[in-house]
């Protein structure tokens, strides 16, 4: 169901739902309710229906909700067995992932017909342990790599999605409806996707815990793709624990992603067993100087305040270079161009018969057919230039790709951690959300989200706290298959540091 149905859905349910008693936020709170009798999957399930209904209209970040929610919920609740890693916890998933029986849209009307029967194998792990999917979340329109001038978190198939903390103001992207969902306590937790900055950069200004994880730790089959190269999917949540619940689910090869050959064997056990208040103790940050600059005074001032918290809790943190990264966002963007194209025409043509649109070519003309709908604010020039590449064989695509994966990663990130000695990297996310203007576009104040992205290494942002009422994270990111480390010293860090408030939409 979507748009006017989802609308007159979301009114029926505002209206017969009765109050609920206090449900705790998190999902290690919730699952410790249900596994002790105080709550059910269903009761869980209908308070963030009320939820949706009543903030949703503000916000723009639930696209869909999933009609089998209910009996999945009323099936755990039947069976009485609430063991499982996430069994009745409630999630949304970005509106680029597939789960069966739902639309998958990626922001584009283009899709609209786009019907799966036929689950990704991340939302296949999902449901195996227990969670209730509850619908999917608005998006930038395919994943912010149609325009360079677009406005993040808008969409032809959803309209514009608002950050809670502000409505006037972005809540960046791609994963824009994920961030704002969460953060506006639609859900106790959603599942983002990002190529560069689209899981951290919403997380950060929408207060939130954000894991990008290593490409190839989770799969991509089923996710409507940019970049084979930096794409991966992973979770957004209210604290670190969560973020390691759900990376415990998420995390595991899949067959039919060849980048996710060595999961099995690269991930941890489990991701939340090592997670301790003493986990910044002895350890050493690098703080990257060039990912530090060109913020204002506030946001600098609470970035100092962070590296106090940190050092009092036992890290050492010493100023660094990072090598080459200035160099980076050339070849970078002939990367995902040259993918962009390949990656999602190998999707489009595997989507149901019902799609009209079997090649990027057709969504572009689309696009120009329906410009009144489609490109009201912006248009599709990044589209068009990958449209124009010639291929993942051509001698441009190929050098490009080897030497900025070598730039970011190996003589990058991975030199400079070992040439100091270091534990993870840190910086500011980005700046505090900007307003949204479609004749500007977006205005982003920093950002460190390009090395990790492009090395296609982990990036965790733990919320520092607020700038003139504003989320602003700090980010933690390191070697590949690192994610246990990284969410250590964000844990310990979250719980060292003052709780960042919700936002008066929420409370």
């Amino acid at each position: 169901m979507r748009l006017s149905r989802l609308s007159l859905m979301l009114a029926t349910l505002l209206a017969t739902h009765s109050s609920f008693a206090e449900i705790p936020a998190t999902l290690e709170q919730q699952q410790s309710a249900l596994r002790s009798g105080k709550l059910s999957a269903t009761e869980l399930l209908q308070y963030y229906e009320q939820q949706i209904a009543a903030r949703n209209p503000a916000t723009g970040a639930v696209q869909a909700l999933d009609p089998q929610a209910k009996q999945v919920a009323a099936r755990i609740d039947q069976q009485k067995k609430y063991k499982g890693a996430l069994t009745g916890l409630p999630l949304l998933l970005k509106d680029n992932i597939d789960a069966q029986g739902m639309i998958t849209t990626a922001g584009s009307i283009a899709l609209a017909e786009n019907l799966v029967q036929k689950d990704a194998p991340l939302v296949a792990r999902l449901r195996a342990a227990g969670a209730v999917i509850v619908g999917k979340t608005n998006l930038s329109e395919w994943a912010n790599l149609r325009s360079s001038k677009s406005t993040s978190g808008w969409s032809s198939a959803g309209a514009q999605v608002r950050n809670p903390y502000d409505l006037s103001r972005s809540p960046c992207g791609s994963s824009s409806g994920s961030g704002a969902a969460v953060a506006a306590r639609m859900i106790p937790a959603a599942i983002g996707t990002e190529t560069d900055g689209s899981i951290v950069c919403p997380a950060s200004v929408n207060g939130l815990v954000g894991l990008k994880p290593t490409v190839g730790l989770v799969s991509r089959t089923g996710i409507v793709p940019i970049s084979h190269t930096q794409d991966t999917a992973g979770p957004m949540t209210l604290s670190v624990k969560d973020a390691a619940l759900l990376l415990n689910v998420m995390a595991g090869s899949d067959p039919a992603d060849p980048a996710t050959l060595e999961a099995d064997k690269r991930r941890s056990k489990d991701y939340a067993k090592g997670l301790s208040r003493n986990g910044l103790q002895g350890r050493r940050l690098g703080l990257v100087r060039q990912l530090a600059d060109g913020y204002d005074a506030e946001t600098k001032a609470l970035f100092q305040r962070s590296l106090a918290i940190l050092k009092a809790a036992g890290a050492t943190v010493v100023e660094v270079d990072l090598p080459g990264l200035e160099e980076l966002d050339k070849d970078e963007l002939t990367v995902l161009l040259y993918d962009f194209k390949a990656d999602l025409n190998h999707y489009l043509a595997a989507t149901p018969a019902t799609v009209k649109h079997r090649q990027m070519a057709d969504v572009i003309a689309f696009n120009q057919a329906q410009a009144e709908r489609v490109m009201p604010y912006f248009a599709q020039d990044l589209m068009e230039q990958a449209q124009a590449t010639s291929g993942l064989q051509d001698p441009v695509y190929l050098a490009a790709a080897a030497r900025v994966r070598q730039k970011a990663g190996i003589q990058g990130i991975d030199a400079t951690m070992r040439r100091h000695g270091l534990d993870a990297l840190i910086a500011p996310t980005t700046g505090t959300a900007w307003p949204i203007d479609y004749k500007a576009g977006d205005v982003i104040e920093g950002s460190a989200s390009t090395p990790a992205a492009v090395a296609g290494y982990p990036h965790l942002t733990v919320p520092m706290g607020l700038v003139r009422g504003l989320p602003v994270g700090l980010s933690f990111f390191g070697h590949a298959w690192g994610e246990a480390r990284l969410l250590q010293l964000g844990y310990a860090f979250e719980k060292a540091r003052p709780a960042l408030p919700a936002p008066q939409l929420a409370r």
